[in-house]
């Protein structure tokens, strides 16, 4: 079945016989215009509804909580228009998470009886390759189950009294530019509180007119990305048009017990970039080349120290020599953590102590891998480059998008953002697999 018939299978309402390709679904009275949602619209396989075990108020008009709540939609691969309208009787706060937990709209402040409509673009993948279930990205176990991972669209309404009136969803055609990323556990789409990474947040700074398409995925080297067919799923979809952006190198540096060598040489990994830049371009698409963001390694005077080996200074040199944009993150977070200092930085990183969060018994001093906070600062600094790079896409940033200076962060008291529910199956949040 193609994604249009799958789309309007997923709902059988008189709506979509007229329609097929858009689905549109309203809290409140019954609209013919919409599917009205209730306490009994559940998702399954076949429906649409809310997930997780969440189900929201219905009053008057809108769907409301104080509490976070879920709302899939069957879909197949590919990428889709979303238009919500938030609002409701009581005044609210709500920031959307797509899929695994990317940030899709922040923060949008309705008062009481008034509406705001917001629109932004969600890519959904499945491992399967080319329609081929014998042919599969190789996922790890922390992936199973994982929201980016299978056949449906998944919302997530936080906040203050998260509210909403109506969503839509309609599949996006033609084709529109993809940044594909391909990265590491820095880059990925953390899925359990309280980790976070850049590559979840850039979404909320784009418009309509170009979607994100994380594929990053922790413990990843970008030769294991070649290994575990994640490269060849990239592939299988990229377009002319497209962007791939590629940030490894946390991984790759890291001792080999066995040989007691780097696990990917910096020949391999110069070779391996070049041979992936070349298969960009090959498809019409953009290669982008991001340098890795230092860890919080600081020396006596506050400066930070570099524990990233010569891949930064390989990645940066691959880029001159094949001509390819370069977004130097690894400059600019040098910046940003020295700004922020020894201790501002705490405040970043994962650091926390025990009992912090539900299911976390141990403490977590972490100085590679960031919270919300750190993840957001860095995809600000991705959107710096992107303008720095002067790359196309910097026109389909969000309007009043300032540009970022990372000697001048944002203020930490001052920054939220509201937390994901975590998963019950989730025993102990400091062994969330990261690398």
């Amino acid at each position: 079945m193609n994604r249009l018939g799958l789309l309007a299978f997923a709902l059988a309402t008189p709506v979509l016989a007229q329609s097929p390709a858009l689905m549109k679904y309203a809290c409140g009275p019954a609209n013919r215009m919409f599917a009205t949602l209730s306490a009994s619209s559940i998702y399954s396989d076949t429906h649409a509804g809310f997930d997780l075990n969440t189900l929201p108020s219905f009053t008057g008009k809108s769907c409301t909580s104080d509490k976070p709540f879920f709302f899939s939609v069957p879909v197949v691969e590919g990428s889709d228009r979303v238009t919500v309208v938030l609002g409701g009787d009581q005044s609210a706060t709500t920031t959307i998470w797509s899929e695994a937990r990317r940030l899709s709209v922040e923060k949008v402040q309705t008062e009481a009886g008034k509406s705001k409509t917001e629109t932004f673009d969600v890519n959904v993948r499945t491992p399967e390759i080319g329609g081929d279930a014998a042919h599969h990205v190789h996922l790890k176990p922390r992936e199973i189950g994982n929201l980016d991972w299978d056949h449906k669209l998944t919302l997530e309404f936080n906040g203050e009294h998260p509210s909403i009136r109506s969503i839509s969803v309609e599949p996006i055609t033609p084709h529109e530019p993809t940044i594909y990323l391909a990265g590491d556990s820095t880059v990925v789409d953390q899925d359990v509180e309280p980790w976070a990474a850049w590559g979840q947040m850039l979404p909320r700074f784009f418009r309509p007119g170009v979607v994100i398409a994380n594929h990053a995925e922790s413990g990843e080297t970008i030769k294991s990305f070649v290994g575990e067919q994640r490269f060849a799923k990239i592939f299988s979809l990229i377009q002319p048009g497209d962007y791939l952006f590629m940030q490894f190198n946390h991984n790759d540096q890291k001792i080999s017990p066995r040989t007691h060598q780097p696990v990917v040489p910096l020949d391999e990994y110069r070779a391996l970039l070049i041979e992936y830049i070349g298969k960009a371009r090959a498809a019409g698409a953009t290669p982008v080349l991001v340098t890795s963001m230092n860890r919080r390694t600081f020396d006596a005077s506050g400066h930070i120290t570099n524990s990233l080996g010569d891949y930064p200074a390989t990645m940066r040199s691959v880029a001159a020599e094949q001509h390819v944009a370069l977004i130097d993150l690894n400059a600019m977070s040098k910046t940003l953590f020295e700004t922020m200092g020894p201790e501002g930085t705490l405040k970043a990183f994962m650091h926390y102590p025990a009992n912090s969060f539900p299911n976390q018994t141990e403490a977590i001093s972490d100085d590679t891998h960031f919270n919300k906070y750190g993840a957001y600062e860095l995809a600000r600094c991705i959107v710096h480059g992107i303008r720095a790079a002067n790359l196309p896409i910097k026109k389909y940033l969000v309007k009043g998008t300032t540009d970022f200076n990372p000697a001048h962060p944002d203020d930490v008291n001052t920054f939220h953002l509201p937390a994901t529910p975590i998963p019950p199956k989730t025993e102990d949040v400091t062994k969330v697999p990261q690398t």
